[in-house]
């Protein structure tokens, strides 16, 4: 059955598709060691994105305005003058488009087989000492072009993607003026149909490629904007600037991110990453490289906005612990968890996770506190501090995050129990089975929930990514995978390309 996930730089990654970089490169190292998170598409995941890359083409030549054009010449006839206005497309067509990673040097890119119809009307006069004539007509103009382009991309003043597309041309291989819908114009008419046919060209070429540049930057726009939506939630973000240019190979094209948790107006730091490309392959489509030193800090957001934390009460509760309940269980316990109807635990992180990623996974840190309210009693019937640590690995099947624990190592920091005085061991001993047994399950199936749904929130469920692996390393997680382009980013992105137009 086929797994579907939704990365949270995966728009970034669009537009690594068309543009490649040409601006000066710093020191490698120096930007690996400042790298939280970078992504590798390789050439089958380009491949897949270029199948689209139509779409964005159309909307450059529907969505283009062709201005006026005045032009005279010398004829035989004597001086000809003649204007091109109101210049529209119609029945637009593209055959296909295809592209090669050009290593170290950008990506060329082809559409070809673009067949379009021009319309529009054309004032015309020409003249001598023995006649002068004047006529308006409509026109229309059949065309084939094939259309190539070079992209750039450089970083912006702010650090994000700018893009360049200056490196653009058309090759006509027809294109035939008809006047007044005539398929077979008289003789005047063929007489300077060769010269307006080779203005338009000059003007349909500067407009198409001006609007190709145009959409090129919407895009780099759209698609930054999206990232940074994906990764903020309340007054969590993370800054997902460039640390280095994009670089290009034969197989893959890779880009480099800050990944630096804000919250509150701080920013976390690094500048100690282990970051290297060697750490990627090359058989999936598409990979993330986490770094550690991007998961701690948002879990110290997390913490200090209060996130780690739940109350649970009435039937919730009882149905929580009632599994297990057994003859060892202190009455005092059985009595609260099973007996009163009002009872109440609240649990929270008393103090900032943390976490360590290896091959075996990753192992979580944490200091939790909690308190115990039976009925309406004025104090809790237990007061509890706990240090857990356990290993957890996360999966994503069917549009669910899934998280795994296991290896759990807990001790109880302090416990208290008010108006008993032989609490202690006894009391240390349950909670730590009832750590085990209920609170890390119980933790873990929140947390996959919440998480879940703040993908879903973000626009997960509707990308068609298949099969992910996450991959714990040495102070670091790989996610790879395979994709489907998500058709509803490109639907909105064009719409938002036709609303600037106007």
């Amino acid at each position: 059955m086929s797994r579907r996930v939704s990365p949270p730089l995966l728009p970034l990654l669009l537009l690594s598709l068309c543009w490649t970089c040409h601006c000066s490169r710093p020191d490698p190292a120096s930007a690996f060691r400042r790298t939280g998170v970078a992504c590798r598409l390789t050439h089958p995941a380009a491949a897949v994105l270029n199948e689209k890359t139509t779409k964005v083409v159309e909307a450059a030549f529907q969505h283009a305005r062709y201005p006026s054009v005045k032009a005279e010449k010398s004829m035989l006839i004597g001086k000809v003058a003649y204007g091109l206005e109101n210049l529209e497309i119609h029945n637009l067509m593209i055959g296909g488009s295809k592209f090669d990673l050009l290593p170290g040097e950008g990506i060329n890119l082809e559409i070809g087989n673009v067949s379009a119809v021009f319309n529009g009307t054309l004032q015309y006069s020409y003249g001598s000492w023995l006649v002068n004539v004047a006529h308006a007509v409509t026109f229309e103009i059949d065309s084939q072009i094939d259309l190539g382009i070079k992209p750039r991309l450089y970083l912006g003043a702010a650090g994000n993607v700018a893009a360049d597309t200056s490196d653009c041309y058309l090759n006509f291989d027809r294109l035939r003026l008809h006047l007044q819908g005539d398929r077979e114009p008289n003789w005047l008419k063929k007489l300077f149909t060769d010269f307006i046919s080779f203005t338009v060209k000059m003007v349909i070429k500067r407009q198409i490629c001006q609007e190709i540049n145009k959409v090129a930057n919407i895009l780099a726009d759209f698609v930054q904007e999206r990232a940074e939506h994906f990764l903020r939630d309340g007054d969590i973000s993370v800054d997902i600037k460039l640390t280095a240019p994009p670089v290009i190979t034969s197989n893959y094209i890779e880009s480099y991110h800050k990944g630096l948790t804000r919250f509150n107006g701080s920013s976390a730091t690094i500048d100690d990453s282990v970051f290297h490309p060697s750490q990627l392959t090359q058989h999936r489509m598409l990979y993330f490289w986490v770094s550690d030193q991007l998961l701690n800090p948002l879990m110290a957001a997390a913490h200090q906005d209060g996130r780690f934390s739940r109350n649970i009460s009435g039937p919730e509760l009882t149905d929580l612990f009632r599994p297990t309940i057994v003859h060892s269980t202190p009455r005092l316990f059985q009595k609260c968890l099973l007996g009163s109807g009002a009872s109440r635990l609240a649990v929270w992180s008393s103090q900032v996770p943390f976490l360590n990623t290896s091959t075996a996974g990753t192992r979580v840190w944490v200091e939790a506190s909690g308190q115990l309210w039976c009925g309406d009693r004025d104090q809790p019937a237990l007061s509890f501090q706990t240090e857990v640590s356990v290993d957890v690995t996360a999966s994503y099947a069917e549009k669910r995050l899934s998280l795994h624990g296991k290896l759990p190592e807990i001790a109880v920091l302090h416990a208290e129990v008010p108006g008993n005085s032989q609490s202690g061991e006894e009391t240390a001993d349950y909670i730590k089975e009832a750590v085990k047994n209920v609170g890390i399950p119980k933790v873990l199936s929140v947390l996959e929930s919440e998480l879940t749904r703040l993908l879903d929130k973000q626009g997960t469920n509707l990308f068609d990514i298949y099969d992910p692996e996450v991959l714990p390393r040495d102070g670091y997680v790989v996610v790879q995978m395979d994709f489907g382009f998500p058709h509803h980013l490109l639907v909105e992105f064009l719409m938002r390309t036709l609303q600037q137009q106007h």
